[in-house]
């Protein structure tokens, strides 16, 4: 009986096969709206969350000067590279730090310049900062101790300065002072805020503090810490020590800042998943009025051929019978609707995130819960139309005009 309502249900669509298709409309827009907004917002999320997590892997960033939301931040004295090896020494849940100073320098190879960002530090910045070795060697504890002019440079600055020149062994010039370029890093791409992570100079950083700095100041410490620990316990014990080591009052504020990546992933993640799960209620909306639209002409197929129903139920069809067939009908209605929805919802997404640069993120718990969303707007939209029709009186319906 099933079969047979079903292929009866086929038949009635296709006798009238642009207004069912103006009945789906409303569904297929839901669902495809649905389905976009959520998907671009998923890829919204996973962009963010790549971009923090290339900075390093559980990584704490220790910074001279306190930053006040609204306001000018607090100056302070630099770090010195004694902090940072006090950090090394007395937290056990650090596994590796990279104390760093940084200059904007302009690099000069031959006829060609270009303004770099030119960092001193320690061999392990590389790690800290999980940056990975594309051609040559990185910087060892050799180049720190005997202050070598040897650098890393990034794939950008590598392209901007060097071009197609072999640049291992080669002899830039950061401002005054010429470095023999001994490696070249792979390539990551811009950070969460836009900046080029590939455009740098790393050099020793007794190199950069004798040579460029003048000084042996210290602008930021890289902490990554150890798998097995909290970032937010270690990062406490690290105010802490910083705390004690810098002279500050107990009731006095923080002349430094430290910003836990892993916390503002978090942060960020959980915002553009409120801001996600509000686009998918907005659009789940066109949903409701596309079920609207189901019951209208479900309601008008039902006065439409109410002799048809009168004949069958004097014939000996019971009322479940007729009730089904509608019923079928109404939800064969939604899910053409929803399957085709959730084509054109991915292909948008699909474009949606290419145009933005966005990684595209197949939610299949999305696309099936929009599936079965549109389904259940067939059932309960089309129930009204369909008691209605199970309802008629044989004898009153046969009487219909």
């Amino acid at each position: 009986m099933l079969l047979s309502t079903l292929a009866m249900a086929l038949r009635e669509i296709r006798r009238n096969a642009m207004r069912s298709i103006l009945t789906m409309l409303g569904v297929v827009i839901g669902v495809a709206a649905v389905i976009a907004m959520v998907t671009i917002g998923e890829g919204a999320t996973a962009s963010v969350t790549n971009d923090i997590a290339s900075l390093g892997e559980k990584l704490l960033i220790l910074m001279p000067g306190a930053h006040r939301r609204g306001g000018p931040g607090v100056a302070a004295r630099p770090f010195e590279r004694l902090d940072a090896e006090t950090i090394q020494r007395q937290i056990p849940g650090v596994r590796a730090l990279a104390p760093t100073a940084s200059k904007s320098v302009v690099a000069v190879y031959g006829n060609q310049n270009w303004s770099t960002q030119v960092n001193g530090s320690t061999p392990e910045f590389f790690d800290v900062r999980s940056y990975q070795l594309g051609a040559g060697r990185l910087l060892n504890e050799a180049d720190e101790r005997s202050a070598r002019a040897v650098c890393v440079i990034g794939s950008t600055t590598k392209k901007e300065l060097l071009g197609r020149a072999k640049p291992l062994g080669e002899t830039i010039r950061l401002g005054r002072t010429a470095c023999q370029v001994i490696g070249v890093l792979q390539a990551k791409g811009s950070s969460a805020g836009g900046m080029d992570q590939d455009d740098l100079v790393v050099m020793p950083l007794r190199t950069f503090q004798q040579r460029i700095a003048g000084n042996r100041d210290v602008s930021v410490i890289y902490i990554s810490v150890r798998e097995d620990r909290s970032t937010a316990l270690v990062g406490q014990q690290i105010e802490s020590l910083m705390r004690e080591r810098r002279g500050i009052a107990p009731d006095a504020e923080d002349d430094f800042d430290l910003r836990d990546m892993q916390e503002i992933s978090e942060m960020v993640t959980k915002t553009t998943g409120v801001l996600t799960a509000l686009l998918g209620a907005i659009a789940a909306v066109s949903l409701l009025v596309g079920g609207i639209g189901i019951m209208n002409i479900m309601l008008v197929s039902v006065t439409e051929r109410t002799r048809e129903i009168g004949t069958r139920l004097a014939i000996g069809a019971l009322a479940r019978e007729v009730l089904l067939q509608f019923l079928i009908e109404s939800i064969v209605l939604a899910t053409m609707g929803g399957l085709t929805g959730i084509a054109l919802g991915l292909g948008g997404a699909y474009l949606g995130t290419r145009s933005l640069s966005l990684p595209f993120v197949f939610a299949p718990h999305i696309v099936g819960l929009a599936f079965v969303f549109s389904a259940l707007v067939g059932v309960v939209f089309g129930y009204l139309p369909a008691r209605k029709a199970a309802r008629l009186s044989p004898i009153e319906a046969l009487r219909h005009e």
